[in-house]
């Protein structure tokens, strides 16, 4: 069995297998990683089983320093090549849309627990992620630009809200209901996220409407919403 250092080919080959698994899973459709396995086996350099099962680990960790969704079975393990990183950066800029990918489409368990709002005194160096770990996740956040694509994605999901209230007034004073249209609310805007919707808008009868926008970047411009009516 080859103990070597894994080449570019094998990375791109076991990164694109990981992401056919985990665009499965987040769909909640069934897949088996066994046979995944099996029919990636051949396509390396003589590796074994438990060499493709960590390197499927450390792919969970380079998208966890990237902020995105990673299979649960394979738990995250640091100590990788950078040259894996670099798999990942060509998988994703082969595949754009998947960064712009329509958010909250995860697996009914879930891929990651929401991060949790720390109040309280700075956490101590034992609380830190090992040294080797912490390195490995800030050359991922270099190599990403995480902060500049969060950003991106915000400026994203307003300009969406600002159409989506715009059509909304729109739509009420086309129906003769100036009286409504001067009643919609932006309540992200105005009042936090934590309302679960958006916007606050009516039907032209009189009924209520709470939008949520979600953002849309693949192979539209369009901001696609969801209506709750009270």
């Amino acid at each position: 069995m080859s103990n070597g250092p894994w080449t570019d080919k094998e990375n791109d080959l076991i990164v694109a297998d990981y992401f056919a698994m985990l665009a499965d899973d987040i769909s909640a459709r069934r897949y088996s990683k066994a046979e995944h396995r099996r029919a990636l086996l051949p396509l390396l350099n003589d590796r074994s089983e438990g060499s493709v099962e960590f390197k499927h680990q450390n792919i969970s960790a380079v998208l966890k320093g990237l902020g995105e969704d990673w299979i649960p079975g394979y738990k995250p393990a640091f100590n990788f090549q950078m040259t894996l990183v670099d798999a990942v950066a060509r998988w994703l800029a082969l595949n754009p849309a998947w960064l712009g990918r329509q958010p909250g489409l995860q697996s009914a368990g879930g891929l990651r627990e929401a991060a949790q709002i720390w109040v309280g005194p700075p956490p101590t160096l034992s609380n830190q992620p090992p040294p080797q770990e912490l390195e490995q996740m800030l050359h991922i956040a270099r190599k990403f630009d995480v902060a500049g694509r969060d950003q991106r994605n915000r400026a994203l999901g307003r300009a969406g809200e600002e159409r989506v209230l715009a059509h909304e007034h729109a739509t009420l004073k086309a129906a003769g209901r100036d009286d409504l249209a001067s009643r919609v609310r932006w309540v992200s805007e105005e009042d936090g996220d934590d309302a679960g919707y958006d916007i606050a808008s009516y039907a032209p009868d009189g009924r209520p409407r709470l939008i949520e926008v979600k953002r849309r970047t693949a192979g539209s411009e369009r901001p696609s919403t969801s209506r709750a009516t009270n």
